[in-house]
């Protein structure tokens, strides 16, 4: 082997060990980015949504429904302590769906999602009233959108069983859409009455035939408004009936 030819492959030997010590400086540099924003928003959210505490509190296996692929939620048992107050047990669930997902790609809100308030009427209809960032940062698409609200209408319905029917507000106001595509003029069923009763009953998919509500087009059927506006999305086998006044 010629002596240019050495050297050569003594640069490129070289090259090659200090481009792994840069790659490894670089991944380790990125992880603590990582940690430091990661520690950051947990920050940010827990003076924005601090942790909500009541003396009725009570350590359960709740179900809080995160993605389970691109068109599906499904249950996670998580140990939270829950109120026995149904406004604070729905306000509870709904931050541990919002903070904690289990990873990355099972997140189906926003991080800077921030729950404004949440009422339930006498009537067992629940205002849900989310920050600005639940619309403006979702990726706009039909499946993300019904992922969304199918994550958040089934915790709630699996762990508050009072509850009967939801609407969804943005920042203290009726909106058209979610992010352009989902429907949020109307209401979304929980528990209806006839399975009120039933704490591990799943919302009813009555009012949407079986073939539709197996498409992943209508993967939010069964949760789909009830309100007489016409949506952006036709919803498979609704009822009508008018909205709740915005102002709650």
């Amino acid at each position: 082997m010629s002596r240019s030819l050495k050297i050569a492959f003594a640069i490129f030997a070289v090259a090659v060990v200090i481009g792994l010590l840069s790659f490894r400086s670089l991944h380790r540099r990125i992880q603590r980015l990582a940690e430091a924003q990661s520690a950051e928003e947990k920050a940010r959210r827990e003076v924005l949504s601090p942790p909500i505490s009541t003396p009725t509190d009570v350590l359960i296996h709740a179900k809080i429904y995160w993605a389970s692929g691109p068109d599906s939620v499904a249950a996670v048992d998580v140990p939270l302590p829950l109120s026995a107050d149904p406004v604070q047990r729905s306000k509870q669930v709904l931050q541990e769906l919002i903070a904690n997902p289990p990873s990355p790609e099972q997140r189906t809100l926003p991080a800077d999602t921030a729950l404004l308030e949440f009422y339930i009427l006498p009537d067992g209809t629940a205002i849900a009233d989310f920050s600005d960032a639940l619309s403006s940062e979702i990726p706009s698409g039909i499946m993300s959108e019904e992922l969304t609200v199918n994550s958040i209408a089934q915790t709630l319905a699996n762990n508050v069983p009072s509850l009967q029917r939801l609407k969804i507000l943005i920042h203290g106001q009726e909106v058209q859409t979610l992010a352009g595509h989902v429907d949020l003029t109307g209401m979304f069923d929980l528990n209806p009455p006839q399975a009120a009763s039933d704490t591990t009953a799943t919302p009813s998919t009555a009012a949407a035939p079986p073939s539709q509500s197996a498409s992943p087009q209508n993967a939010a059927s069964q949760y789909a408004p009830t309100a007489s506006t016409k949506p952006t999305v036709p919803p498979v086998g609704s009822t009508h009936a008018s909205s709740p006044n915005s102002s709650h």
